[in-house]
């Protein structure tokens, strides 16, 4: 590790599993004291035990914008100061048979957490970077923002907002030095999955995992099944200075998914006749 994020404060809301604990992992050995925010006690505390002393678990709903507030004061309180601000909580909403079946009870929830939980991350964070000469604020949306699907519509809905709402961002607080990027992964094993199966499939989830994971590498044309890491390290471009002159960009890390449609494999190419 080269130690790029040497005497760096980072906030990483769902820090703790999934993407965001392989960004907190990756934060750390590269220097960092991470925060986990997180509604996930057990995990986030295991993991801050785990990690030694530069990372540090704080409870935190995104939801609630008062708690999202006392996470960033807190931080700099503690820390002295916030330079990378993280916004990864998220949740999936449940699938539905089809959209006529689908009463939207969830969708207060999957809003609160996916885009208010980012808005107000960006702007309590950012609040705190202007005044101390900028900073990098990044945000995660998914593939799902990006390609229209069926199925987890709310969901869908919720990733493209917060790409809108980055690129704003980014506008708005460029005259402050504060940087805002956005993430959108594709086909990462993560428990978000889980979330999104109705009470029927969670019985059937092995098969039904197995399912959306299939279709997931039919419409990849990179093969190699991507992982927490991969958005790690495009996370940490966007939080160094290696990035100091990038803004309100959205950077796929999905194999190549929303690129295009996968191309038929190719015949060998014929020997050459002697």
């Amino acid at each position: 590790m080269s130690g790029e994020l040497a005497g760096k404060v980072t906030i990483v809301t769902g820090g703790a599993s999934g993407i965001g604990r392989g960004i907190v992992e990756r934060f750390v050995a590269e220097g960092a004291k991470v925060v986990i925010a997180d509604v996930q006690t057990e995990l986030g505390e295991a993991l801050a035990a785990e990690l030694g002393p530069d990372a540090h678990f704080h409870y935190t709903d995104v939801g609630d914008q008062a708690q999202v507030g006392r996470l960033v004061d807190t931080t700099v309180e503690n820390f002295g100061g916030l330079h990378v601000m993280v916004n990864n909580a998220g949740r999936s909403s449940p699938m539905k048979k089809g959209l006529f079946y689908d009463d939207f009870a969830e969708f207060d929830s999957v809003m609160r957490i996916n885009l208010l939980g980012v808005m107000a991350g960006t702007r309590d964070a950012a609040r705190h970077m202007a005044e101390e000469g900028g900073g990098s604020i990044i945000n995660i949306s998914s593939i799902g923002g990006i390609l229209a699907g069926g199925g987890v519509s709310t969901y869908r809905a919720s990733k493209a907002a917060v790409i809108q709402f980055t690129k704003s961002a980014a506008i708005e607080l460029a005259e402050y030095e504060v940087r805002v990027n956005c993430i959108a992964p594709g086909s990462i094993p993560t428990p978000i999955l889980q979330s999104a199966a109705s009470a029927e499939d969670r019985e059937r989830l092995e098969k039904f995992e197995a399912r959306i994971r299939q279709q997931m590498r039919d419409d990849r044309p990179l093969k190699r099944q991507g992982t927490p890491g991969d958005v790690a390290e495009a996370v940490l471009y966007f939080a160094t200075d290696r990035s100091r002159y990038v803004t309100g960009t959205v950077l796929p890390v999905d194999g190549g998914t929303v690129a295009g449609k996968v191309m038929p494999p190719r015949k060998p190419k014929p020997e050459p006749t002697p």
